[in-house]
């Protein structure tokens, strides 16, 4: 099991590139929510 705060912190910069990415308009609303899925996915498992 990873370092909590540390799998938080990744999953924390990876979510908000995917809010900069969408803000930006480099990516569509089902994209982004399906990368961010992917990103609680992986947060979970470092936390399992």
């Amino acid at each position: 099991m990873a370092d909590t705060e540390t799998a938080v912190e990744t999953f924390l910069d990876k979510a908000d590139a995917v809010f900069t990415d969408y803000e930006n308009g480099y990516t569509d609303p089902d994209d982004a929510l399906a990368v961010l899925e992917s990103h609680v996915d992986s947060l979970r498992d470092d936390l399992e």
